[in-house]
């Protein structure tokens, strides 16, 4: 079954990710085709077919790891409509809550995870022994369910914190209920997101999606089953969605057991709960990193709602989108952690740098289309969502900052990746913090509530997202990709050495491997 895995060491060339192979070239004898041979004659590194191949691989590595996106907000999406049927008041709750869930527990997910982006993917062609990615695993299993615990409390007293921040006593009593019922299904949600990241960063991008292609209709089975046939009303879409959450989840252990990905498990072991630092310093600025992007869209939409009835509406209808717009420059950007991870522990540097770059341009010509789609359709855009004629014009105008910083957006989601692939998560935290709240976030409030209104607040969030895409493509290129690899073998040294002087026996094949 796994025969075709690649063996650890420099690359040259590979057929596209599949299943069974890593994102990382392997060897291959095939001649190159005629029309590159002059290029091949003149010796360039940075061959037009070597390119070529960085962006047909990163795409492909893209595209599955888009759609599991999507379908994986889907079903939140699923949950807000099924049980808003039922009255106004539930579906502003569930979006509510939906909304609190995001910025923090799923915060977790999505940012704390990407420390298995830096050091799994490393660890999977950098360390001989290939049961250090399952070790990493199970790391992350332990930090973020320990990272997870504050989180539930939070929701199990979020009525008293609701109504601290002014909210509607009913609304924050009601949110509360369908918090705690969530809490379960939480975990759920982090779990998945790791077992995801494991198998990616063995170059295994699909099982999240052929996962959730089963998930996504039974999710929205059991939402009509809870609300409706067993009359739990508001509080059977949280039952759902945590069912749908281990289903998925349960469901990605079997494939990576049963289909492909079980060869870097080599079973529990104490090492997991041990010389934990690396992995909880990755995941902290990782969430800073996912998180101050995602904060800032939500302080956003809390400003929008003091601007009236229809800047809210429209405001909702712009946000709805641009989540399901995000799920492109995001996967775009864990392709390409797990792609310059690999390269970086496979010692090419000049690979990792050729990759960053050809993500960073994959992801402005898939921006460049989105931007296309939204201008084309502006006018009649919102009639997707609401038909107020009010609605509709402000969406209209409001649309074209949304679209133009589709580009910059790509650019932010490629080089995190990339940043994630290099351990440096801190670096776009710092971008992050910097770019939104020291300039462009009050920026863009202050506009809204001096005669911009609603395109004040996105005008700022247009300033931020081109001055973070700017900076980090920067930071990127600028990078020592030499050093890069050093600093990738340094961590797995120093989880090596930490894990001897705790006395944990390590196989002759793992220190060798680091001492090359």
């Amino acid at each position: 079954m796994y025969d075709s895995l690649p063996t650890r060491g420099p690359p040259t060339e590979s057929p596209s990710p599949s299943e069974y192979t890593s994102l990382l070239p392997k060897p291959t004898n095939i001649d190159p085709p005629d029309f590159l041979a002059e290029e091949a004659h003149d010796g360039k590194h940075d061959s037009r077919k070597a390119i070529l191949a960085e962006f047909w691989w990163l795409l492909k590595g893209s595209v599955p790891v888009i759609l599991a996106y999507t379908l994986q907000n889907s079903l939140q999406t699923t949950s807000v409509l099924i049980v808003g049927r039922i009255s106004p008041e539930h579906l502003a709750t569930s979006a509510f809550s939906l909304m609190f869930a995001m910025i923090t527990a799923w915060m977790i997910a999505l940012g704390g995870t990407t420390a298995v982006d830096t050091l799994a993917s490393s660890s999977f062609t950098g360390s001989a022994n290939k049961h250090d990615l399952g070790i990493l695993l199970q790391k992350g299993f332990f930090v973020l369910t320990l990272f997870y615990i504050p989180v539930a409390v939070l929701w199990a007293c979020a009525e008293h914190v609701f109504l601290l921040l002014g909210q509607d006593p009913q609304l924050s009593k009601d949110s509360a209920r369908f918090l705690t019922c969530l809490i379960p299904g939480g975990l759920g949600y982090i779990y998945f997101e790791l077992m995801k990241k494991y198998l990616q960063a063995q170059g295994i991008m699909r099982p999240g999606t052929y996962v959730l292609l089963i998930t996504s209709p039974l999710n929205a089975l059991l939402n009509y089953l809870f609300c409706y046939t067993l009359n739990m009303g508001l509080l059977g879409a949280p039952v759902a969605l945590g069912i749908s959450y281990w289903l998925s989840f349960g469901m990605l252990v079997l494939y990576a057991r049963l289909i492909a990905g079980s060869e870097c498990w080599g079973g529990w072991t104490l090492e997991a709960t041990q010389n934990l630092r690396i992995f909880a310093r990755l995941a902290i600025l990782g969430i800073i990193h996912v998180g101050t992007e995602w904060w800032a869209f939500e302080i956003v939409a809390l400003a929008a709602g003091r601007l009236g009835t229809i800047p809210l509406a429209a405001q909702s209808v712009i946000m709805t989108a641009d989540q399901v717009l995000n799920t492109i420059p995001f996967g775009v950007g864990v392709a390409t952690s797990a792609r310059v991870g690999n390269l970086l522990g496979a010692r090419d540097a000049g690979g990792a740098a050729r990759a960053a770059n050809a993500a960073a341009w994959l992801s402005m010509v898939l921006g460049g289309v989105v931007l296309g789609v939204l201008m084309g359709t502006r006018d009649e855009f919102a009639k997707l969502f609401n038909s107020d004629e009010g609605v509709v014009r402000l969406t209209a105008e409001v649309l074209p900052y949304v679209a133009l910083f589709q580009i910059a957006d790509g650019l932010n989601g490629s080089c995190g990746g990339s940043l994630r692939g290099m351990g440096r998560q801190h670096v776009g935290a710092v971008v992050n913090l910097v770019s939104y709240y020291c300039g462009a976030l009050p920026l863009g409030i202050w506009l809204a509530f001096h005669g911009w209104g609603l395109k004040g607040l996105w005008v700022g969030q247009c300033i931020a997202l081109y001055l973070v895409g700017a900076l980090e493509w920067v930071i990127v290129t600028w990078s020592n990709w030499e050093q890069e690899v050093d600093r990738a073998f340094q961590r797995m040294e120093l989880d090596v050495q930490e894990r001897l002087e705790a006395g944990d026996g390590l196989d002759g094949a793992t220190t060798a491997s680091l001492d090359e």
